[in-house]
């Protein structure tokens, strides 16, 4: 049910490493909610997303996700810079629902250490933890 390339984190985000629209740099990774997430949320019809150049730390606050249920914080997954942001979304932020895993992802970011990536939680795990 959760791609198995994807790392994962307790608050439901997913970590691509190095994929093809970061130019497979090693040190880049692009980040987005799960498809669990999503379902949970609700339609979203906002997504706000921190500025290109931006510092994150995980476990901060880096943005929030608007539906018609809730107000939900963006979580940094991983400490670094932020590279890039879906510009998409700010017109049609309904991709988080209708492709999470894909156009509906969120930002990007150049990791202060690629190691820790590998610290986050694999498919399997990120399944067990929401009982899938």
């Amino acid at each position: 049910m959760f791609p198995d390339d994807l790392k994962y984190t307790a608050e439901h985000e997913w970590v691509r490493v190095g994929d093809d629209g970061a130019d497979g740099a090693s040190d880049i990774v692009t980040v987005g909610i799960t498809d669990y997430a999503q379902g949970a949320l609700g339609d979203i019809v906002y997504v706000s997303l921190p500025e290109v150049g931006e510092a994150v730390a995980p476990g901060s606050s880096v943005g929030e996700l608007e539906s018609t249920k809730s107000v939900s914080d963006l979580y940094a997954p991983l400490a670094g810079t932020v590279t890039a942001r879906n510009e998409a979304l700010d017109q049609t932020p309904e991709l988080v629902n209708s492709d999470p895993y894909g156009e509906g992802w969120l930002l990007r970011l150049r990791l202060d250490d690629p190691a820790a990536a590998e610290e986050l939680l694999d498919a399997a795990a990120y399944a067990t933890q929401v009982g899938d």
